[in-house]
């Protein structure tokens, strides 16, 4: 047996396939990892504690910095809270505008997800296919709210605007052509025999793990349980909408691999139907106060995010700010079992196991 001395290895805050300032610090025996310690915080700015002197609608922004890949999804988990514990019934409209917001924002963010793995891998055309289909769901939402990244959309209530003349008429074009460019990418990588060597049978979790470190969204899907919040806890108006939730037994990064390209296409499904429910006419914003004042109490609502199981706790002592704000970030719980699954890896598989978490630094860190 041949013993080699071993090496300390840095790995990150600065290195591309991060996806972030992210550090692991590697001990590696020639190029097997012995063991990973994640080092994070290089990000956090402490949004829990910066809310409780803020108004409600004065955090909406900071949510956009958490998972800012998602950022439409991380304003609705506030305000669905603060909804809760008010109360308040949103109107029609503004609940469907909501769900295409939503569901395009996931669309968006698998698309990053897809391209960049990719490029981590050494696949350069599919960066760019994602990042032009990516761009078209951005110029859709600059059309509905001004921005590209950094939505501030959701309010409390509904939403802040409404949508522009013709706007549902360009969504419903985009699905088809989605639907047309999923096929290509299908083609182009997922029977590639150098991916498929690559990703098939690297970074397997088990169900028991699953659940034991509390993962969530594709990472626990990828495991064989079928466990949804849009499915199994329905919120908003999902319950309207015909979907499946698309699960792997495999646990692997090829089972994660598919599962985000299938979720594509359910969000699809979900965009096709809300376009085509959509109310012709009525408000985007329910009667709330100007200074919104959430009544003493607590209240934890959670939402199925891009990258999983999303939560907002708030207490309220009944100002116009919330006395406190936790956040229950699915990329910073899924990254837990990162150190477990790298041990006896090849330093070579250490860039596609850590991707196919799609985590981002923005929501580990807080």
């Amino acid at each position: 047996m041949i013993r080699t001395e071993e090496m300390l290895l840095n790995v990150g805050p600065q290195h591309p396939s991060t996806h972030g300032v992210f550090r692991l610090i590697v001990k590696l025996d020639g190029e097997v990892i012995r063991e990973a310690r994640p080092v994070i915080g290089y990000l956090h700015r402490g949004t829990e504690k910066l809310a409780e002197d803020l108004q409600y609608t004065q955090i909406i922004p900071y949510t956009d910095r958490l998972d800012y890949v998602s950022a439409m999804l991380n304003n609705y988990a506030l305000v669905h809270t603060v909804e809760t514990m008010m109360d308040i019934k949103i109107p029609e409209r503004a609940e469907y505008l909501r769900i295409i917001a939503m569901e395009l924002n996931r669309i968006a963010s698998h698309l990053v997800w897809w391209g960049t793995y990719l490029l981590d891998i050494g696949a350069v055309s599919p960066f760019l296919y994602a990042f032009r289909e990516r761009e078209m769901i951005l110029n859709l939402f600059n059309e509905l709210c001004g921005a590209r990244l950094t939505f501030n959309y959701m309010r409390v209530g509904g939403v802040k605007w409404d949508a522009p003349e013709g706007w549902i008429e360009k969504v419903k074009e985009f699905v088809p052509y989605m639907r047309e460019q999923l096929v290509g990418y299908n083609n182009l990588v997922t029977g590639n025999e150098i991916f498929l060597e690559r990703v098939k049978g690297v970074g397997v979790i088990t169900k028991e793990d699953a659940l034991a470190y509390s993962l969530s969204g594709v990472t626990l899907r990828s495991t064989g349980i079928k466990w949804d919040l849009r499915k199994d806890e329905p919120y908003s108006i999902y319950d309207r909408f015909k979907f499946d939730v698309p699960v792997r037994d495999e646990g692997d990064c090829l089972a994660r691999y598919y599962l985000r390209l299938e979720e594509i296409e359910e969000s699809l499904k979900i965009v096709e139907q809300a376009c085509a429910q959509f109310p012709s006419g009525g408000e985007i914003l329910a009667k709330v106060p100007k200074i919104i004042k959430a009544p003493k109490g607590e209240a934890f609502t959670r939402i199925e995010s891009t990258r999983g199981e999303q939560g907002v706790y708030i207490y309220s002592d009944g100002k116009k700010e919330p006395y406190r704000l936790k956040l229950r970030r699915p990329s910073f719980y899924n990254l837990q079992i990162l150190s477990k699954m790298l041990v006896g890896e090849n330093i070579a598989n250490l860039v596609v196991i850590l991707g196919a978490f799609d985590i981002v630094l923005g929501e580990v860190d807080g």
